[in-house]
């Protein structure tokens, strides 16, 4: 880990919870904001699913892939398909299909405030640190652009 993300305390822990009824229970560091990171994904899918329905599985598989999250290796065997959203590259893939419907940050961010009842905003220190070192993700963004995976720019 470096940037950033390095100064948290890997002690950290909190849990809370809502009911339907909207009674919460909340323990150990809870109300300490912290970065999301690929717990994104499944907020991005659900936004892409959404918007874009079936259209969306046309350069996104739905199968484990058996790799690393950030592996090219099977990204290669299979001409720029990622096997499923949860790994790195499809999360790109499927970051690409939103960023071709408009402001797609601005609805992540709306969708994730209305699921947690407050505004949820991103932290420019951590973005700037993760495109600063993440260096695999901008191959994995370029090797899928070079099959046709991507219709965005990389950056």
């Amino acid at each position: 880990m470096q940037g950033a993300l390095a100064r948290v305390s890997p002690q950290q822990f909190g849990i809370a919870l809502r009911t339907c009824a909207g009674e919460t229970a909340a323990a150990g560091d809870a109300a300490v904001p912290f970065s999301i990171q690929s717990m994104s994904k499944v907020f991005s899918l659900t936004l892409a699913i959404r918007s874009l329905d079936e259209a969306l599985w046309q350069r996104i598989g739905r199968e484990p892939s058996g790799t690393p999250f950030n592996s090219l290796v099977q990204l290669e065997s299979e001409r720029g398909i990622p096997r499923n959203p949860f790994i790195n590259a499809g999360a790109i893939a499927v970051a690409d299909r939103l960023v071709s419907l408009g402001d797609a940050k601005a609805e992540l961010l709306a969708l994730l405030g209305r699921l947690c009842g407050e505004p949820v905003h991103i932290d420019a220190e951590v973005a700037r640190s993760e495109a600063e070192s993440g260096f695999r993700n901008t191959a994995l963004a370029n090797f899928m652009k070079a099959f046709g995976t991507l219709d965005n720019d990389v950056d």
